[in-house]
């Protein structure tokens, strides 16, 4: 069985502060000048956050994959099933999948918008597995013959995550692979390697912080520097059709696809964009950053020149909120 993207062994997310709750005045003001991301959200855009139960075979979807029949075969007398404006959950408790459904609809949205995709154009509900045993997760990877590291996954349109009911903050798992989602709904599935796993990654860190920033808490994105004796040429970064071997090699794999994003779209928005449809398109990068990119850098070493640095120091321009 083919899973197509899996979630890094360290998932990207953002530094998280508490704050005093400001007015929602005041919040609404912060959000509007401070966010670039599209859309923030408020209340009345998520919804209270209850999900009505409900069983199965009353599910508005109910196309299940092989790997989403692997998960609900796993104790299938404990899951429960509900459902929002564009996704179906599998749980087994309430209060795990309610905030999962909230940041879900929240990080869809948001992604979609951002890359200028229109959401009611597509009808079928992706459906989330939420998992929150430890020995559960194990046996869902075992069955499913998934890597070890795995944190989280996308196969075929429906998400697969854990969510430790111990753990207060969740991180930038869900937010990952929502994008992921978002990417091979609207640009299909030959977005190359590098820029989905990257673009997931820039993504859920901006989504994660903004997320919390709307309910009070000084968040902003995080990012790690490349180590420099592990940079990787963009020319071979952009070729690779599989993750690395080496479970060092694959952290710095997503680590540095980030920043390649963070970098180009930090240079001309609009520009990534066109790059990004080209890439989806099958364009070759070379072709594509031309496309994008043609007044900017005259060839992919003029790239690789400037983007070493970007990559390697810690202190590289901060992401955008």
């Amino acid at each position: 069985m083919f899973v197509y993207l899996l979630l890094p062994i360290f998932p990207m997310g953002c530094f998280l502060v508490p704050r005093r709750r400001q007015t929602a005045g005041l919040l609404l003001l912060v959000l509007a000048v401070s966010l670039t991301l599209p859309l923030s959200p408020t209340r009345a855009q998520e919804g209270d956050g209850a999900l009505k139960e409900t069983s199965l075979e009353l599910l508005s979807d109910r196309a299940l994959t092989p790997l989403g029949k692997a998960a609900l075969s796993i104790r299938p007398a404990e899951w429960k099933h509900a459902e929002s404006a564009n996704f179906v959950y599998h749980f087994f408790h309430s209060f795990i999948a309610a905030p999962v459904s909230v940041e879900a609809e929240f990080y869809y949205r948001v992604i979609a918008r951002e890359l200028e995709k229109d959401t009611t154009q597509w009808e079928r509900k992706c459906h989330i597995y939420v998992f929150e045993e430890a020995a559960d997760w194990a046996e869902f990877q075992k069955r499913g013959s998934l890597d070890p590291w795995t944190g989280g996954i996308h196969a075929a349109g429906s998400l697969f995550i854990r969510r430790d009911p111990q753990v207060k903050w969740k991180g930038s798992t869900l937010g990952h692979e929502v994008a992921h989602l978002v990417v091979e709904r609207f640009f299909g599935a030959g977005v190359p390697l590098w820029l989905n796993e990257g673009y997931a990654e820039y993504a859920a860190a901006r989504c994660y912080a903004a997320f919390h920033r709307a309910r009070g808490y000084g968040a902003r994105p995080a990012s790690r520097a490349v180590p420099e004796g592990m940079y990787v040429p963009v020319g071979q970064l952009t070729a690779r059709l599989s993750y690395p071997d080496d479970v060092a090699q694959v952290g710095v794999f997503y680590s540095e696809s980030e920043r390649l994003v963070r970098f180009l779209s930090a240079a001309d928005q609009r520009g990534f964009g066109t790059m990004f449809a080209a890439l989806a398109k099958g364009a070759r990068f070379e072709t594509a950053l031309a496309k994008g990119f043609g007044g900017r850098f005259m060839n992919l070493e003029a790239l690789d020149r400037e983007f070493r640095s970007y990559a390697i120091h810690a202190n590289a321009a901060p992401i955008p909120n």
